[in-house]
């Protein structure tokens, strides 16, 4: 299977009972809109979506409970939930500090999957989406911030696009540019799969 491309949506869910949280539900509601029809581009081209989330602290809680949780909660929470909670194609993982990558299955994964191009969406943008977008170029990874469906406070939210765009860690794209893009990277993604099979 030939995935190259990969959606990787990262703190998604969220109790929001941090300092700043109550400020950044609502922004995070409305990040989980667009990634939801960022998720709905990806099925129509079969490409795999990945969660990593936090375990909210607790190491005897599954993403299942977690999910359950954050509908339990109710408000930006149970919102956010019912819009994204994983279907059976999807794939998670449990994170324990800022980036995905840290002490987690996901390069595996990743490998497994043949993924060589990431899409990250979800929050906070300034911590745990920078962290991952910082770990995913230093694997070599293409590395892709969906703009749109990211969260941050809002006086977080340009100096850690300023640090994305100048680090070279990452481009940047909206939505529109990040849809039209998979058609693209699809048609460059064949032809080099072609390509390593005459070598």
């Amino acid at each position: 299977m030939q995935s190259r491309t990969a959606l990787l949506l990262i703190d998604i869910f969220s109790l929001f009972d941090f300092p700043g949280g109550r400020q950044l539900g609502p922004l995070a509601a409305q990040a989980a809109v667009r990634a939801v029809a960022l998720r709905r581009a990806f099925d129509a081209r079969g490409l795999p979506v990945i969660h990593a989330n936090d375990n909210f602290g607790d190491w005897k809680r599954d993403f299942p409970a977690l999910v359950e949780a954050c509908r339990q909660h109710g408000g930006p929470a149970a919102g956010i939930a019912d819009l994204l909670a994983p279907r059976p194609s999807d794939y998670f993982i449990l994170k324990p500090k800022h980036s995905a990558f840290l002490a987690t299955p996901l390069p595996v994964l990743l490998a497994k999957l043949d993924v060589k191009r990431l899409v990250l969406a979800g929050m906070a943008l300034d911590s745990c989406v920078l962290a991952t977008a910082m770990d995913a170029n230093s694997r070599e990874y293409e590395t892709i911030v969906a703009r749109e469906a990211t969260a941050a406070l809002p006086d977080r939210r340009q100096p850690a696009l300023q640090t994305l765009q100048r680090s070279g860690a990452a481009k940047v794209l909206g939505n529109r540019q990040v849809i039209a893009q998979l058609g693209k990277w699809a048609r460059a993604d064949a032809h080099a799969a072609e390509a390593d099979r005459k070598e």
